[in-house]
């Protein structure tokens, strides 16, 4: 019986030692498990964008797994999309360790790589004007916007717009043409008319010379001749979000409304503030209001002056010529006779002006709505026009300067209170109020006409100058110069003071034109 139990115990302790090593081998040898052994890193975690996707059992397969979850999320896509990928792939040496299956690992980088879409790329088009550009999503959207601005102006429906490649650039960039599609149908015919009966004719051997003859008003093809885009228009194909996408009923109002652009207009010989605004389109009291130089519409203009005007011009501006049938009256253009002794302020009208009668076909320029040349193919005068024959003078006027240095203006040209008994309430000059004894000098060279008392004026200074005007510097305190001198711009002529009609020391001064007093102000420089 002892023996029986001692062999029991000893087979129980061969079976627990035979289980004991059949799963110390499973653990080594089980699939998922990795064995241990000592090569140094053997168990890897892999984190994408931040977040755990699973563990590995090397580096190269966590690389090519992310490659083939990217190369999955872009094909699902017509799109190019931008992906956020910061793949983090951390070693370490482990006895054993289970690891996920790949086809897991795959599953949860293709849901990170997802929701960290930053932002779809579309295929789009970019159109550039100028520095000007505008992002579109197809081919045919920019087309749209080029045909919005031709149609803009294009009344007869003739013209369309097509894109083509430009030849003279290296990379592949579109550019406009605008067609004429009655051309195009005329060509057809043409083409089917020549091969037709030219061969005939050649067979004849017939041969026509057709004398031309001046057009009458009827044989002319009036309407739109040509039509194009005044800069030049280019379109690249780009990838873009769609945030950076226009809409097109938004980049037509964009492209094709005018904005107002400041430029600058030089005056030349005789200009005039109402014919500048007709020039520019653009009213004078708002050619007026954005130059400070201008007071008002009777401001005298000077040769080489430079105005501020403010043309409403669009982004993608369109040229065209019109041939146009109109009748008209019209002005002969002004014949000048030229007077070398006389100043440029100084004309006279020999002859007045009447106006003519014409019927007339012109090819006319414009660009957008402002018409820019003018080209008359037929013209037939009913009525010869009259030309107005001015004579004028070529010689600069003199110049007017203020006639004391400093001062405080105490009283403008024009309707005022009257400051004392016996002044004015109409005034007739400008007043400096100054320290008696203050240096008045001659505003413009010329000749003393009267140098003393005045009544009102208490001491005062008359100077006659060449352009025939006249100046006067009245309340003066001491005249020094005389009847008959002949002074310079800048000369010492008087000193300032505080006789005759005066509320305090100052310097009253006039200028008159023609005998009449005019506001100083408009004339110093």
């Amino acid at each position: 019986m002892k023996k029986k139990t001692s062999n029991n115990r000893k087979y129980k302790f061969t079976y627990i030692k035979t289980t004991v090593l059949t799963l110390f081998c499973c653990t080594f040898f089980m699939k998922g498990y990795t064995p241990f052994e000592e090569t140094g890193e053997n168990y890897f975690h892999v984190m994408l964008n931040g977040q755990a996707v699973g563990t590995l059992g090397d580096r190269e397969s966590a690389e090519a797994l992310l490659v083939e979850a990217r190369r999955g999320i872009a094909s699902a896509s017509e799109e190019l999309l931008f992906l956020e990928t910061d793949l983090q792939v951390t070693g370490e040496e482990v006895l054993w360790g289970k690891v996920d299956r790949e086809s897991d690992v795959l599953e949860n980088m293709d849901a990170v790589l997802r929701s960290d879409i930053q932002e779809t790329m579309h295929r789009s088009y970019t159109l550039k004007v100028n520095e000007y550009m505008v992002n579109l999503s197809s081919m045919e959207e920019v087309r749209q916007l080029l045909q919005a601005a031709i149609d803009k102006y294009d009344s007869e429906g003739k013209f369309r717009v097509d894109l083509v490649y430009d030849p003279g650039r290296e990379f592949s960039v579109l550019t406009s043409e605008v067609v004429d599609t009655s051309q195009e149908e005329e060509s057809d015919i043409n083409a089917n008319l020549e091969a037709g009966v030219q061969p005939v004719l050649s067979n004849m051997g017939a041969t026509r010379v057709i004398a031309e003859e001046e057009k009458n008003f009827d044989d002319y093809d009036l309407g739109i001749l040509t039509m194009d885009f005044a800069e030049d228009v280019e379109i690249v194909e780009a990838y873009l979000p769609e945030s950076q996408l226009t809409e097109l009923s938004e980049a037509i109002e964009r492209v094709t409304k005018e904005q107002e652009t400041p430029s600058i207009y030089e005056v030349v010989s005789g200009d005039t503030l109402s014919e500048i605004a007709i020039k520019v389109n653009i009213p004078m009291d708002r050619i007026i209001e954005m130059n400070d130089s201008l007071e008002d519409e009777r401001t005298t203009l000077q040769i080489g002056q430079k105005l501020v005007i403010t043309v409403p011009e669009p982004e993608l501006s369109v040229v065209r010529v019109e041939e146009n049938y109109y009748e008209e009256s019209y002005d002969a253009e002004i014949v000048y006779i030229d007077n070398d002794n006389w100043y440029t302020n100084q004309t006279v009208v020999h002859q007045q002006p009447s106006a003519g009668f014409r019927r007339v076909v012109a090819d006319v320029s414009f660009l957008n709505d402002k018409e820019v040349e003018r080209e008359i193919l037929k013209e037939d005068i009913v009525k010869e026009a009259v030309a107005k024959v001015v004579e004028r003078g070529t010689k600069i006027p003199p110049t007017y300067i203020k006639p004391i240095s400093g001062g405080r203006q105490s009283s403008g040209f024009g309707r005022r209170s009257a400051p004392t008994k016996g002044a004015s309430t109409y005034h007739k000059g400008i007043d400096w109020a100054t320290p008696t004894g203050t240096p008045v000098y001659a505003s413009c060279g010329g000749t003393v006409t009267r140098a003393g008392w005045g009544s009102g004026y208490g001491y005062v200074v008359y100077i006659d100058h060449e352009d025939g005007r006249q100046t006067r510097y009245g309340h003066l305190s001491k005249v020094l110069v005389s009847v008959g001198d002949t002074v310079k711009q800048g000369e010492r002529i008087a000193l300032s003071g505080n006789t005759g009609v005066s509320t305090g020391p100052h310097l009253h001064f006039e200028i008159l034109i023609n005998g009449t007093q005019v506001n100083p102000l408009k004339y110093l420089q």
